[in-house]
C-alpha cells in the first residue's frame, strides 16, 4: 500500500461540539481490521502517541483499499486539543465524515 497510514475514519458521533465515538479501522500489520468503534478518549491517545489517521471508506469488495481523503490532526486552541481535518478551528470537526 503506497500510502502510510495506521488508521482510517468512516463515520462519526458529536456531542456538544465533541467527537462522542468515531467508526473506524485500524491498521493490524499488513492488512487492516475490520470496523471498530472508538470514543473520543481513545481516538486522542492514539493521535497523541503518533498514530496517522486519515478520513475516507472503504472499496466495496477490496478488503484493505480505501479512498482517503483528509488526515486528522491535533489542533491546539485556548489550552485545549481538538480533533480536526484543518487548522484554526475551536471544537472537534472532522469535515465530510458522514454521521452515525
Amino acid at each position: 500500500m503506497a500510502k502510510n497510514f495506521d488508521g482510517v475514519i468512516e463515520a462519526v458521533r458529536y456531542k456538544n461540539g465533541q467527537i462522542s465515538i468515531v467508526r473506524a479501522f485500524e491498521r493490524r500489520g499488513t492488512i487492516f481490521s475490520d470496523h471498530l468503534v472508538l470514543d473520543r478518549k481513545s481516538l486522542l491517545e492514539r493521535l497523541q502517541d503518533g498514530k496517522v489517521f486519515v478520513t475516507g471508506s472503504r472499496e466495496e469488495l477490496l478488503a484493505s483499499t480505501f479512498n482517503v481523503s483528509k488526515p486528522v490532526m491535533l489542533v491546539k486552541s485556548n489550552d485545549r486539543e481538538f480533533i480536526a481535518t484543518r487548522e484554526g478551528i475551536d471544537h472537534d470537526e472532522l469535515e465530510n465524515v458522514p454521521f452515525f
